[in-house]
């Protein structure tokens, strides 16, 4: 198959305090789409996890390790506890495949290829150093891949344009898979990405900031033009923005998506660990993100986990963790009334370019 690229309403109303640029997204998030209780809910998990899957010599041992990934996802599926969609960065290995099989997924999707390439109308960051890896091409792929147990109906691709140093050795971008999960009135529109490293890429902050922000730019143009309306949207990835508020906070105001770790720092959301606060910025300890937005169906995070630890005296199958984000769907005949199906959101499968495997 080819396919292209709640907490009661009362407990939303307590005002969010300031957190600066994005605090309007979080606010606006914590208020209720809907007075009326919800009729339905559902769950959906997601687990992003950079599996750091990269080609020998510039490291050692990965193959291995990403076999025995997908043996620790079919542990939790054999526990009835597996991520019901995983996202997966630096999957630039061939062993993916083996951890797709490895883990019971049945929905395997990946993109942007190492080939493909997106127009962007703004400004771009030109290549000026040949010797960090601009200008050179591309050697791989973005190495981004989604794991599903809901069937992938669609999916589309985007071949960041921006990029500074080593990181422009691939083809670094986003994905969106639109899911059809059983019992849900909507597809869900699940979006994967990998961003602009800092100190990893060799170019100096002159580069990578810029090129970073670039990147930001061209994901909100992404989402604008292929995100359906009236599909909830969840967001999640390796968006390199560990300790640097100049990165997270570039153009918040205008991301159209809420992040998990703010939302859950507000004591209205009913889903915060009782440990961060938003004056402690929590987003700002990992690399890896999500976030949400709403459509017709409601989304709310309602619990969050780190999985793939290390182990005490255990070598860690990645210079990441796993993030998991446990969210509720919710919807009722008032959020539902606005939404009318259009051809573009049918549950079936469109021959637009981008490989999707599936088991049978």
């Amino acid at each position: 198959m080819y396919l292209e690229p709640i907490a009661t309403a009362a407990a939303y109303m307590a005002p969010a305090p300031e957190l600066g640029p994005s605090s309007t997204a979080v606010r606006a998030a914590l208020q209720p789409a809907s007075t009326e209780p919800p009729a339905q809910t559902a769950e959906l998990s997601v687990l992003t996890y950079n599996v750091r899957g990269l080609p020998w010599p510039i490291a050692s041992g990965r193959g291995a390790a990403l076999h025995e990934i997908g043996r620790e996802l079919a542990a939790l599926r054999r526990e009835g506890r597996q991520p019901d969609v995983v996202l997966i960065q630096e999957g630039f290995r061939g062993e993916v495949a083996g951890l797709f099989r490895e883990s019971g997924y049945r929905y395997w999707a990946q993109g942007p290829s190492r080939s493909e390439r997106t127009p962007f109308a703004g400004m771009v960051v030109g290549a000026r150093d040949l010797f960090r890896g601009e200008g050179v091409g591309k050697l791989m792929g973005a190495g981004l891949h989604v794991f599903s147990d809901a069937p992938i109906v669609d999916v589309r691709s985007i071949a960041y344009n921006n990029c500074a140093g080593l990181d422009c050795l691939a083809n670094k971008g986003a994905m969106l898979v639109r899911l059809a999960p059983e019992g849900v009135p909507t597809p869900i529109d699940v979006v994967n990405t990998h961003m602009n490293s800092r100190k990893a890429s060799r170019a100096p902050r002159s580069r990578t900031l810029p090129a970073h922000n670039g990147q930001m730019r061209e994901l909100s143009a992404f989402l604008q033009a292929n995100r359906q309306p009236g599909n909830p949207l969840l967001l999640g990835g390796d968006f390199n923005v560990r300790n640097s508020p100049a990165r997270y906070y570039y153009d918040a105001l205008d991301r159209p998506y809420t992040v998990v770790r703010e939302f859950c720092s507000q004591p209205a959301s009913g889903c915060g660990d009782g440990a961060a606060d938003a004056t402690s910025e929590p987003w700002l300890r990992s690399q890896d993100l999500q976030a949400f937005s709403p459509g017709a169906v409601r989304v709310q995070p309602v619990r969050s986990e780190a999985l793939f630890t290390a182990a005490p005296a255990k070598r860690p199958l990645s210079d990441h963790e796993g993030y998991l984000v446990r969210y509720r769907l919710s919807w009722s005949a008032a959020t539902l009334a606005a939404y009318r199906p259009t051809p573009a959101m049918e549950v079936k499968p469109h021959k637009l370019g981008v490989k999707v495997s599936f088991k049978r």
